[in-house]
């Protein structure tokens, strides 16, 4: 069996530039908040990754709960305007581009529900700290469960299927 060490490393470069996309957008939705609403203090690089911080004192609890929501909500929809566009990845005719559109379809899909539901409870709460200022805490893991339900079924059933019938084509004309 032969190691295909062009493709793993374009998986990996597509791997890693959808996870810098992520934290952009998700942590970009965070900022463009506190800037509006004047409680940007400073971002902070933790681990691989990076948070935005705010000057608490200067938020309600509800702007706290938005400041919070906004990030997942922000990888949510960007997440569905991939999805509709698909078909137009599929047809690049750059691997490594359409590497980088499936990583990143999958990501923003996946997530922020999968945290939301679940994950939050082992890593430490963060957004889901502030999101139970504005809405149960319950209601925010049960609708989260529901929509990374959703997604994971999408993933496997409309993301996955199209991208590997694409490259078995792509490879048989090859």
């Amino acid at each position: 069996m032969m190691i295909d060490y062009k493709r793993n490393l374009r998986k990996l470069i597509a791997l890693v530039i959808a996870i810098i996309c992520y934290f952009v957008v998700h942590e970009g939705a965070h900022l463009l908040y506190a800037m509006s609403i004047g409680a940007f203090k400073q971002v902070n690089i933790i681990g691989i990754g990076i948070q935005v911080d705010v000057y608490r004192d200067l938020m309600s609890d509800v702007q706290l709960g938005i400041f919070c929501l906004l990030g997942s909500v922000a990888t949510i929809i960007i997440s569905y305007l991939l999805l509709t566009m698909t078909q137009k990845f599929l047809l690049l005719k750059s691997d490594y581009l359409r590497a980088i559109t499936y990583f990143l379809t999958i990501a923003f899909l996946v997530i922020d529900p999968l945290y939301l539901c679940v994950l939050s409870l082992f890593v430490g709460g963060g957004d889901m700290n502030g999101i139970i200022l504005i809405a149960p805490e319950l209601v925010v893991r049960v609708l989260s469960g529901i929509i990374a339900f959703i997604n994971v079924v999408i993933v496997f059933k409309v993301i996955v299927p199209k991208y590997k019938q694409a490259y078995q084509k792509l490879e048989s004309t090859a």
